[in-house]
């Protein structure tokens, strides 16, 4: 009997920490550094013209480590049992990891992303005189849509056109590849988002037009 209870025991202990493991991968999203991250990248982009401060969101939150209880610890040093002994030690690791999974900054420096980033740069220098004449915005989808394509001489409108499609592209790409760089493809959507956000959040501070979730452009 005693052999069988520790049998169930060990099991119902690796099936905790298996379903601990999946549920801080796979649901965990920070999005407190991914705004932090929007911000730099958005000013490397822009060369900090009208940098917006961060909102409330922007600090780091970090919250402490749990720990197994003490309790559990201790059934695994009385029962003698090699493997009920490593379970416990595996659950030490996992938790701290996982903690420490949620306060790390996120990774923005990889070469791929650096690349997009100095090519976004480069196109904005181009860019900039429309934003600036209100012939482009941002919108709530993170990309940059023309509002106003009579404000721009027919000469340059297959220009501005072009630029848009490119700096549309890359911004996709690099969402993308911030979701990548940190060893989760599937943020990518909340990547958008929370870039779409400091975008706009750009944009009313610089003075830019932006396209809201309702469709209406707005300027402050």
């Amino acid at each position: 009997m005693k052999r069988a209870i520790t049998v169930t025991g060990l099991t119902s202990l690796l099936a905790l920490a298996v379903l601990a493991g999946c549920v801080t991968v796979n649901v965990y999203f920070p999005a407190a550094e991914a705004q932090k991250a929007a911000d730099r990248i958005i000013d490397q982009v822009t060369g900090g013209t009208g940098s917006p401060a961060q909102g409330s969101q922007s600090g780091s939150q970090t919250a402490p480590a749990a720990q197994p209880p003490s309790a559990d610890r201790g059934i695994f040093a009385a029962s003698g049992s090699a493997l009920l002994a490593a379970t416990g030690r595996a659950l030490d690791l996992l938790v701290p990891a996982a903690a420490a999974q949620e306060q790390a900054n996120l990774n923005i420096s990889t070469p791929q992303i650096r690349a997009i980033i100095a090519s976004m740069h480069q196109r904005f220098q181009h860019l900039k005189p429309f934003f600036v004449a209100g012939a482009v915005g941002m919108t709530a989808e993170g990309r940059i849509a023309v509002r106003d394509p009579s404000s721009v001489p027919l000469a340059q409108r297959a220009t501005l056109l072009r630029l848009v499609a490119q700096q549309n592209r890359a911004l996709s790409m690099l969402y993308e590849e911030v979701a990548k760089a940190n060893g989760h493809p599937q943020w990518a959507a909340d990547i958008r988002n929370v870039f779409a956000r400091r975008w706009m959040a750009h944009a009313r501070q610089a003075g830019w037009y932006y396209r809201d979730s309702n469709g209406k452009w707005q300027h402050n």
